[in-house]
């Protein structure tokens, strides 16, 4: 039970974030283009590592690297987190241009490989 109502925020959350952006765009307001090496101070300044891991996929936050929302989705969910884990971070504290920054950066941060993809772990499942 408790997994459906998680399972409904998210798309809850995913939707709304989605509608905010198109309706940005279509009234002709896109959002600011990010600077990873911004972001990347950004990140450091802001102690994201320190939930989401040096690489946005360790720690005990959100796995960042593997986020579906895109850079107006990421910014309404950095103002208005669905946990209480995740610190408000209001446009004042962290303005539309920085959000786009740290969203930049995230974004470089390359998916791990899948395990049937590491030889060195399939050859340890496969030993008797």
């Amino acid at each position: 039970m408790k997994i459906s109502k998680i399972l409904l925020m998210v798309v809850v959350l995913v939707t709304a974030a989605l509608l905010v952006s198109l309706t940005a765009l279509a009234q002709g307001n896109p959002p600011p283009a990010g600077n990873v090496e911004n972001g990347k101070e950004l990140y450091l300044k802001y102690s994201c590592y320190a939930c989401h891991g040096y690489t946005a996929q360790t720690g005990n936050g959100a796995r960042l690297v593997s986020t579906k929302l895109n850079q107006q989705g990421f910014t309404n969910y950095i103002r208005n987190p669905r946990t209480n884990g995740m610190p408000v971070y209001t446009a004042k504290v962290v303005p539309e241009q920085q959000a786009a920054d740290l969203f930049a950066y995230i974004k470089t941060f390359k998916e791990p490989p899948a395990a049937k993809d590491i030889p060195l772990l399939n050859q340890l499942l496969n030993e008797k």
